[in-house]
């Protein structure tokens, strides 16, 4: 006897995937802000994204009385909303930070390319453990290229474009090499919180 499927609008009424979708709204407007010109404000975006990454999870791990269908959509919702977040934006940021110039597209394919690698990776063999990853985890890449970001104005915007360039062609190497790396969990969601609030408060300071 075959049990009838729930619809697709239901699944965005469970809070763990309204919090994914929230951190698809944030990705957008770092992708929007990317292709504006305004990178302050793209980083500000893109790290609220990463934030409503971790936070869905968290939820989902609390919640009680979930469905197997929702247990099993979230992740995928999740996985394709982070090759947006994690692959898509820094592909874009870096073309809008080059001024779109042709040399800069070898490295924003590199990073789709990683991206898509990644994740189908990460969804056919999962962690190593609870606590580990094979290789460094997307999210990574953004949270350090917006640390690394509050250095611009410090270089000339051609010499910064291509520094930019190096650093995201050296973390994508760390993404997919056979290395472990933590999952970093519990009180690391506070640290990220903190992080969040005080680079949005300077990229605004700074725009």
């Amino acid at each position: 006897m075959s049990t009838q499927q729930p619809t697709m609008i239901s699944f965005a009424k469970d809070l763990p995937n309204i919090c994914s979708l929230a951190g698809l709204l944030s990705a957008l407007l770092g992708i929007y802000h990317s292709i504006l010109g305004n990178f302050q404000y793209a980083m500000i975006g893109i790290l609220w994204a990463v934030l409503f990454d971790w936070a869905d999870g968290i939820i989902a791990r609390k919640m009680t009385g979930r469905s197997n269908h929702h247990k099993a959509f979230g992740p995928q919702l999740d996985s394709l909303i982070d090759i947006i977040s994690f692959g898509i934006f820094p592909a874009v940021f870096l073309l809008s930070y080059g001024n779109f110039n042709t040399w800069f597209l070898p490295g924003a394919f590199l990073i789709l390319a990683t991206s898509a690698i990644r994740l189908s990776y990460f969804n056919v063999f999962g962690m190593v453990d609870g606590k580990t990853y094979k290789g460094l985890a997307l999210d990574n890449n953004v949270i350090i290229l917006a640390f690394f970001f509050l250095f611009e104005g410090y270089f000339n915007h051609t010499l910064f474009s291509v520094i930019l360039n190096i650093l995201l062609m050296v973390m994508l190497v760390f993404n997919l090499a056979p290395v472990e790396t933590p999952k970093f969990t519990g009180k690391w969601f506070y640290v990220l919180i903190a992080y969040t609030v005080v680079m949005t408060i300077l990229f605004l300071f700074l725009s």
